[in-house]
């Protein structure tokens, strides 16, 4: 099957490398994810749905477990936060913290987090604080 960029894929873990995780590509071919695209702990078998993220010229693919570009990647991301923040009310998470607090609590970068950190604070969704990031307050108007 010929693969474009940014195509979405179903994917079966095969093995863990030194680079990251070899994985089945739709039952046709195998591509890799690299370690620091993954924010999910994976074990060989995993089912996953994957995007295409590069092709090489010598025909091996790189694949990636969220889309490709910055429209396709803000939405999960913003959704992410906003159902942690829906369920948990608070989080206490700010530009400040570690990746690795980031990773374990949302499962994402840091970059990523950021990026829809910023896109929901410019839409007046979420108010953000020193120490954490919490929904506006929508005001009742009668």
């Amino acid at each position: 099957m010929e693969y474009q960029i940014g195509d979405q894929v179903a994917l079966i873990v095969i093995r863990s490398t030194q680079l990251g995780y070899v994985v089945q590509i739709d039952d046709e071919s195998e591509g890799l994810i690299f370690k620091n695209d993954i924010y999910q702990p994976l074990e060989r078998g995993d089912e996953l749905k994957g995007y295409i993220k590069f092709i090489r010229e010598d025909g091996k693919i790189d694949v990636s477990l969220r889309p490709q570009g910055f429209r396709n990647a803000i939405d999960p991301d913003c959704d992410t936060l906003l159902n942690h923040l829906k369920d948990k009310g608070k989080l206490y998470l700010t530009d400040k913290s570690s990746p690795d607090e980031i990773r374990l609590t949302l499962n994402m970068s840091k970059k990523a987090f950021k990026k829809a950190v910023g896109f929901l604070y410019k839409r007046k969704v979420i108010v953000l604080h020193d120490d954490r990031i919490e929904l506006l307050k929508k005001k009742n108007i009668s």
